[in-house]
């Protein structure tokens, strides 16, 4: 009896798991007594993070080391996602920095960031949804950046970031539009928009990360605690550190005043200056 209700508790499946942010999310959420799958590519982590948590939380960790850059492995845990019956919550978080001039950044290396955070991200939310719209509850959270508004700011200060940045963009419109289709679902939908965190991301990327002023640099629990604290708000975009969300809605208002404002089949009038007679 004790071992049905145990593999009956709800499920996460949590992405990048194997540190920072990814792993600030298994650590809560088996806190707060989920089931885990974490997947990530250094599976020898994911293994000694599954061996705590299931010592300190009593919960079942499953361990997938999954490349999601690969069509093959990412069409695996999809399948894998598909099969899942209690899955309510999937955190995609597996993501790289890629942080130089777009001329430089290998071809290659470019369409790896596009794969793992619009693709993957695209292609396991759409996995994990049938279900969770079928019991009528879930939570999918997709990690974004505080630079996906960072489009018209120069670099320096800000790193060079074109794909990067842009690929957080597309996250952030992407769960934006989707937690509209899904209103009445039950479906609750976030991107989360950290800034600077005390993560291994910026070793990767070559930032030393006693670069930054220490007052900007934020916990990857401090992080994770804002991100399920908005979700429970209602708060579909979530930048942990903002103290005035009504910056967010004046967004969301200009983006809205330059849509209605250019519904005409006619140019606006400054495109008509250099006409040639």
């Amino acid at each position: 009896m004790m071992q049905t209700q145990f593999t009956m508790r709800p499920q996460a499946l949590v992405t990048g798991a194997s540190s920072g942010i990814g792993a600030a999310f298994a650590e809560r959420l088996a806190h707060d007594q989920l089931n885990l799958i974490l997947v990530a590519r250094r599976r020898d982590r994911l293994e000694a993070l599954a061996e705590r948590l299931k010592h300190d939380h009593s919960v079942t960790v499953e361990v997938i080391g999954a490349d999601l850059t690969s069509p093959d492995e990412l069409l695996a845990l999809e399948k894998h996602i598909a099969e899942i019956p209690a899955l309510s919550v999937l955190v995609n978080n597996a993501g790289f920095g890629g942080y130089k001039p777009f001329i430089t950044l290998d071809a290659d290396q470019a369409e790896e960031l596009i794969r793992l955070q619009v693709v993957a991200v695209t292609r396991l939310t759409r996995a994990a949804l049938p279900a969770m719209i079928a019991r009528g509850q879930g939570m999918i959270i997709n990690i974004s950046s505080r630079l996906a508004f960072s489009a018209t700011m120069p670099s320096p200060p800000l790193p060079k970031r074109a794909t990067y940045a842009a690929t957080k963009a597309y996250i952030n419109v992407f769960t934006q539009i989707m937690a509209t289709e899904l209103e009445g679902t039950g479906i609750r939908l976030q991107a989360l928009c950290p800034g600077v965190v005390r993560t291994e991301f910026h070793q990767q990327v070559g930032i030393d990360p006693e670069s930054y002023p220490p007052n900007i640099v934020m916990a990857p629990e401090d992080v994770v605690e804002a991100s399920l604290a908005g979700i429970r708000r209602g708060e579909v975009i979530c930048v942990p550190a903002l103290a005035d969300p009504t910056l967010l809605e004046q967004v969301d208002a200009s983006q809205r005043q330059v849509f209605e404002q250019s519904r005409s089949g006619s140019i606006a009038d400054r495109y008509r200056l250099g006409r040639t007679p």
